[in-house]
């Protein structure tokens, strides 16, 4: 027998932990909301960061963006053999020589007046000779097809199987020199070729030869003349 008294002793599986304190609802919300709200405040600063770091680099990009763009264009100079974009837009003020407007062969299936210039836009001697160009598009117009053609594709006095290129084909009057200038007249047949700075006007007699047109007033020994770094302009002998 067990004494009784020793039944009276509490087991100690039966032991309870003591119960946490209660906290009210209304308290307990207060608690959590408090603790997103410290979490979203601290995440607040880094985002800033972020925001600012971003703004930067993308501040820099456009500032290097247009300093590379202001820097070609300072750098441009009718005196070098380097790139600088449409020589006839940068050095004559008149990009719409490029492209061409009518192809040799189509002009010359057309039975119209041809003025073809062979040059190149990273050459010196080309940019100097812009000026002229435009000067032949403003002087004849529409009266003849002008045709300015950059060299690159060609090949100088190039011949195919047969020993010539059809007579469309630029390559077969370009010389291998820079600039040129080839007048066709209506009948395809080359009547004026000359390479270097060619006179305006020497152009132009050639031009009026060939269309049966009065040569443009004032005529003479024309030339250009340079007024900075970038532009020229064309003069005549008798100004």
């Amino acid at each position: 027998m067990v004494p009784s008294r020793q039944r009276d002793l509490p087991h100690t599986n039966d032991q309870r932990r003591p119960a946490p304190p209660m906290v009210p609802e209304s308290q307990a919300f207060l608690t959590l909301e408090g603790i997103l709200a410290s979490g979203a405040t601290s995440r607040r600063p880094l985002q800033a960061s972020w925001r600012r770091t971003i703004g930067a680099f993308a501040a820099l990009l456009l500032l290097l963006a247009v300093s590379l763009g202001f820097g070609s264009a300072a750098k441009a100079s009718l005196n070098d053999d380097r790139y600088d974009g449409n020589i006839f837009a940068l050095y004559a003020g008149n990009g719409s020589l490029v492209p061409p407007r009518s192809s040799l062969a189509l002009a010359l299936e057309q039975h119209r007046v041809a003025v073809v210039v062979f040059y190149l836009d990273d050459s010196s001697v080309s940019k100097r000779f812009a000026p002229v160009v435009s000067e032949l598009q403003r002087l004849w117009g529409n009266n003849v097809e002008l045709i300015p053609l950059v060299t690159d594709p060609l090949q100088p006095g190039g011949k195919d199987a047969a020993g010539a290129l059809p007579v469309g084909d630029p390559s077969r009057y370009w010389s291998g020199l820079i600039p040129q200038v080839v007048v066709f007249d209506r009948q395809g047949q080359v009547v004026f070729d000359a390479s270097g700075q060619v006179e305006v006007d020497a152009i132009n007699g050639a031009v009026s030869r060939a269309t049966g047109l009065p040569l443009p007033a004032p005529s003479g020994l024309g030339s250009t003349r340079s007024f900075n770094e970038l532009n020229s302009e064309v003069v005549s002998g008798g100004r």
